[in-house]
Parts: structure tokens; sequence; C-alpha cells
């Protein structure tokens, strides 16, 4: 199998039937990248998408080259398109992003900035442009995340981040566990800063998740998530001879 040539960036997208927004989506992240005069990779996940989704990352293949696309054969969550898309990227640096516009690609440069200090940037999303019940049911699952795993991350649910490579290496992710990157990132010794990012309505699509089963799945994997904290082996080799 020939090796895949490492790149500067690699963006990686989860799609789930967001047909409206990727025409969108995709000059956005171009115009933002191209002036960096890096190389990237734009990495799509369709995560089993009932719609046009992959059918149009398709078409838009020959103007942006730079797409790469993975296709479920069924839905499989958040978690697994993130992971796929994390393992596929050859990125120095790997930029996770939302495909449902809320997100705007404009702050990727800042991110990308911070690395130079630190191993992860992660976005906190200061002024969220979401539902009243989505804003208080939010606040209410970060104090409780922070309550028990220790950290203190404003908003744990936002999947805009950036990262050197590094970070990514060793980490083993299970379902629900995109929320909890920054704790799991630390947990192996890097760097880790939140900032303020843009934040947009949802103009097109729905969203994947109801209140009720984002609250009690976040709940059920930040015991796991305190659990692996509690028994996480930490040492320090002094000689080696």
């Amino acid at each position: 199998m020939k090796e895949q040539k490492e790149i500067d960036i690699s963006v990686v997208i989860p799609v789930y039937n967001e047909e409206k927004n990727l025409p969108i989506l995709i000059p956005q992240l171009a115009q933002v990248l191209e002036p960096l005069r890096k190389s990237y990779e734009m990495i799509f996940v369709d995560d089993g998408s009932t719609d046009e989704s992959r059918k149009i990352l398709k078409g838009m293949l020959p103007q942006y080259p730079q797409i790469r696309v993975l296709g479920f054969k069924k839905n499989c969550g958040e978690t697994a398109a993130g992971a796929a898309g994390l393992k596929e990227a050859r990125g120095k640096i790997v930029v996770t992003i939302d495909a449902d516009l809320q997100n705007d690609p404009k702050d990727i440069p800042r991110m990308l900035e911070l690395l130079n200090e630190y191993d992860m940037v992660t976005g906190w999303r200061e002024k969220r442009e979401d539902s009243w019940v989505k804003r208080v049911t939010s606040q209410i699952a970060n104090r409780i995340r922070n309550w028990l795993s220790g950290e203190i991350i404003r908003d744990s649910g936002c999947t805009f981040r950036a990262y050197k490579r590094e970070c990514l290496q060793n980490l083993k992710l299970y379902k629900g566990m995109h929320r909890f990157m920054p704790t799991l990132v630390k947990m192996e010794g890097f760097r880790v800063i939140e900032i303020p990012i843009a934040h947009h309505p949802r103009k097109f699509g729905a969203s994947k998740y109801t209140t009720w089963n984002r609250m009690w799945r976040a709940f059920v994997d930040l015991l796991a998530v305190k659990w692996m904290k509690s028994r996480y082996i930490h040492y320090e080799i002094e000689e080696r001879i």
C-alpha cells in the first residue's frame, strides 16, 4: 500500500443530512484556508446520510480537489464519524468543525496561531445562537461535567477544535467521547486552551439531538470519563540504563 504524503492541515467534518449546508460550507473553508499558503485537505465523513449530502460532496470534487469523502454504510453517530476522519487525516494539524454552518471557519486562523503555544485549542460558544432550552441545558450540563470531572471547560459540547497531530495518536474513542476531547487530551499530558468563537443560528436542516437524549447520554459518558481519570496510570522515569 502506497504511503500517503503528510500535509499541513486536515479539516475533519462529520456530515449527517446537511445537503443545503455543504455547498455553502465548502467555499467558506477554501476561502479561509487558501490564504494560509499551506497544504490542506477537507475530509467529509458522511455518517449514513439519507439525503443528497454524499452526492453533493462528490459533485464538488472537480472544483475542490482537496475534498476527501468517507461514506458510512449506515448512521453510526458523531463520535464514530469524527474518529474515522481523525484516523484518515494526514495533516500535522487537525481541525474539526461541524457541517451545520453554526461554526465560523474564519476562527480557524486564530486557532492555528494559538497552536504555537498550546497543543489543542477548543471553542467556546460564548454567545450561543440556539434556543433558550438548549442554552440553559448546556449550562447545567457543563457545570455538572466540570464538577464531576474536575475540569474547567465552559463548553465541552463544542466540537470546533484544532489539534497538533500528536495529541490524537494514543486516544481511544468510544460513543459520546467527542464531548470530552479536552479532558482526554489533558490526560495525555498536552496543553489545552479554550477560546471564544463565533456561533450562528442554524438555517438549514435540523439538530441531530433532543434535549433529553443529549443530557442523559452525556451524563452516562461523563461517569465513564470520571472513572478513566481515577484509574489513569501516571509515572515518570527518573533514569534509564
